[in-house]
């Protein structure tokens, strides 16, 4: 499905030459010349780039951004403001208020697609690294609520001197997944990977593992889990 802009500009030369040319690069395009339109068409389609006028009689490009800018469903959309070559602090003021780039009339069409292609790009890492991380917070949510504590009981083999007072301890599932993965001599960051957690997250479990199990390092850990079978257990 192609991306959806929208233009917004009271000179319908500028609509025809721009979406005509953005079709053909594939996007989906939907003009009109009013900026209380273009309201509309943002709440009903949500477009994922807004190329703007900034001088328009009903509401202006500055008055449009505004708008977008106080939604948070809107605050990451890209919007490419168009005006007067000699209208410097226009631009500024563009900017000021949120436009990511501002391209002065009359402008190369080749250009224009330049700036929208870069800012989608942008856009849509931003869109997929967002929904990734909900996604990974929802799953370490599900993990946690369902993160049962089991009761392990140490044998009587050798253990190193920090930990020889220890009869039981209370490792959690979560933890003894973690374990399992040190054993392997996953670092960190696979461990994260492999469980969708966190690497905060993982370090969190690690380190109860070292405060339950009396060791110091992950390797004491390691050699403390496997005198004692504890994944296994």
């Amino acid at each position: 499905m192609s991306l959806l802009i929208l233009i917004v500009d009271d000179d319908p030369t500028v609509r025809y030459e721009a979406s005509s040319s953005l079709e053909e690069f594939g996007y989906s395009v939907i003009t009109t010349e009013d900026g209380q339109e273009a309201l509309n068409i943002i709440e009903e389609y949500h477009p994922n780039l807004i190329v703007t006028d900034i001088s328009m009689s009903e509401l202006d490009g500055y008055q449009l951004i505004r708008w977008v800018r106080q939604h948070p469903k809107f605050r990451i959309l890209p919007v490419v403001f168009l005006t007067a070559r000699v209208d410097a602090q226009k631009r500024i003021l563009g900017y000021q208020l949120g436009g990511d780039a501002c391209l002065p009339k009359p402008f190369e069409l080749n250009e224009l697609y330049a700036v929208i292609r870069n800012l989608l790009e942008r856009s849509q890492l931003m869109l997929w690294e967002w929904h990734l991380g909900m996604q990974q917070q929802s799953m370490e949510r599900q993990i946690t609520s369902v993160d049962f504590t089991y009761q392990i009981s140490l044998g009587n083999q050798e253990q190193i001197p920090q930990v020889n007072s220890i009869d039981q301890i209370f490792l959690t599932r979560r933890e003894r997944m973690v374990l399992r993965f040190l054993i392997q001599g996953k670092s960190n960051s696979q461990i994260a990977t492999n469980l969708y957690l966190s690497r905060r997250t993982v370090e969190k479990y690690v380190s109860n593992l070292l405060g339950k199990t009396g060791t110091n390092n992950r390797l004491e850990l390691v050699q403390f889990a496997m005198r004692n079978n504890l994944i296994n257990q």
